[in-house]
């Protein structure tokens, strides 16, 4: 007998009645997309799973929070980012600083060569790049993000926001000359 095919609302409905199995099929839809992001703010994949369990445990138990507004896998996104913030917060042992002759040295370069790699060689990539840098870049270009709103979110200016992310591409541009 072939299985049905459970359809995104029934299965958000059937977590929020706490069903084991939608709980499992829910994870199985979701995890390896979620596990992408959580890569994306460590830099290893022992991190990374931490946090995509964390991060189901919370949706899980806030999923009656879900509204049924906007996409359910941008909440559950939204909630993944929000752990791996929370993660890195927690393991920061210094504030993110940065010398002010540093930040007036950085200037904007060509970043073109970026668009030129594969997806995993650029995971890798970020993932080398010093944890402040990692985030702003990820916070911004990929889940778009504003600056005013990364401020928040790290507890840092706007304008270092904007340093992070220049410097982040700077760093990137040269590992990737140093690949090339």
């Amino acid at each position: 007998m072939p299985e049905t095919v459970i359809t995104e609302r029934q299965l958000i409905s059937d977590c929020q009645s706490g069903s084991r199995k939608a709980q499992k099929e829910l994870y199985e839809r979701f995890a390896g997309k979620m596990m992408g992001v959580c890569l994306r703010y460590c830099k290893d994949k022992e991190t990374a799973k931490d946090l995509l369990h964390d991060g189901f445990l919370k949706i899980f138990s806030h999923i009656d929070d879900f509204e049924g507004k906007g996409s359910f896998e941008g909440w559950i996104r939204r909630i993944m980012v929000n752990t791996a913030l929370e993660y890195i917060r927690k393991q920061a042992d210094e504030g993110y600083s940065l010398d002010i002759e540093e930040a007036y040295s950085l200037t904007n370069g060509d970043y073109g060569v970026l668009e030129k790699l594969e997806a995993e060689e650029l995971i890798q990539l970020i993932q080398k790049l010093p944890e402040a840098y990692r985030m702003v870049f990820n916070l911004f270009v990929v889940e778009g993000y504003s600056h005013k709103e990364i401020a928040q979110a790290m507890s840092i200016t706007e304008s270092s926001s904007r340093v992070y992310l220049t410097r982040a591409k700077q760093l990137l541009q040269e590992m990737l000359a140093a690949i090339k």
